[in-house]
């Protein structure tokens, strides 16, 4: 997924690429139970396919504001 250029305005919008793909890992979380709190790490840290599906969506995201004019503040968490 890093070689994909993103160089066309309906790719960088391509099934809503930017808004599928969240822009934090979403399993960091806090639990309390029986009155413990317990830690669950980010675990999208140890999928290899994570830091390449995030750069993309850095460079989809880049790509509608820097070259398009585009508002990508809906997009950001």
């Amino acid at each position: 997924m890093d070689g994909i250029e993103i160089k066309n305005y309906c790719f960088a919008h391509f099934q809503r690429f930017c808004q599928i793909i969240p822009c934090c890992c979403h399993s960091d979380r806090d639990i309390h139970l029986f009155g413990r709190g317990f830690h669950i790490p980010a675990l999208c840290k140890i999928n290899p396919l994570y830091n390449e599906v995030v750069t993309s969506r850095f460079r989809a995201l880049s790509y509608l504001a820097d070259e398009c004019g585009e508002d990508i503040t809906k997009y950001i968490c």
